[in-house]
């Protein structure tokens, strides 16, 4: 049951990793609104690296932000969120798949790889939270404009980019969610055996042996 729980949230992980560095490749992250708007004469996308436009025959032209430092500062924070998100990732896997009891890499010492598993577990929810955090907030100010009757700029709408991140995270979520709570059941399971076990039965008997003796003499 262990290693299956562990192989589950190896998957998740991975495939919150996987899907993390996909959404950053969707041009769609918010896209032009046409709420209100009679007529429409071009389409427009953007993510966090590029912004695209589109007109009726369908030509498409896209193009990178010239500036870095020119960027608004949510979305130089949601680039480095991201990022980290996918290095975090990378790191959940390698722990992961070490710390793993049905794997044979990292030897055969299973104390040492359960911990190595649970640190994988650690590096994937701090994943799911960065990607989580930079979703979010992207998804925050596009709402915010939206809504705001004194702001005259193109007014946009969740892309499908937003999506794929909150699933992103929701599966990083889950798979560290899962190495951390195999690790825990195992500890308290040790713990358990431990205080069946003959050596700390007679260790128990003999204290309280000793204690009634005391007891006797008082």
């Amino acid at each position: 049951m262990k290693d299956t729980v562990q192989v589950c949230g190896l998957c998740a992980g991975f495939l919150g990793c996987v899907t993390a560095a996909a959404s950053l490749q969707v041009q769609a992250w918010k896209e032009s609104s046409n709420d209100g708007s009679a007529i429409i004469t071009s389409d427009v996308y953007e993510n966090l690296w590029m912004s695209c436009a589109g007109d009726s025959t369908g030509i498409y032209n896209c193009w990178y932000f010239p500036s870095l430092f020119a960027l608004p500062g949510y979305i130089q924070a949601c680039r480095a969120l991201m990022i980290t998100s996918i290095v975090l990732g990378t790191f959940g896997v390698f722990f992961t798949l070490v710390g793993m009891q049905c794997s044979k890499i990292g030897g055969e010492n299973y104390v040492v790889k359960e911990r190595i598993a649970a640190l994988g577990g650690v590096f994937f929810i701090l994943q799911g939270l960065c990607t989580m955090i930079a979703v979010s907030w992207y998804a925050s100010n596009i709402t915010q404009e939206f809504f705001d009757q004194l702001y005259d700029g193109i007014k946009f709408e969740l892309g499908d980019g937003l999506y794929i991140g909150w699933c992103s995270g929701t599966l990083a979520l889950i798979g560290g969610c899962c190495l951390l709570c195999v690790c825990r059941n195992d500890s308290k399971e040790k713990m358990r055996v431990a205080a069946h076990t003959p050596s700390t039965v007679s260790r128990i008997s003999h204290t309280l042996s000793t204690q009634q003796r005391i007891n006797s003499y008082v």
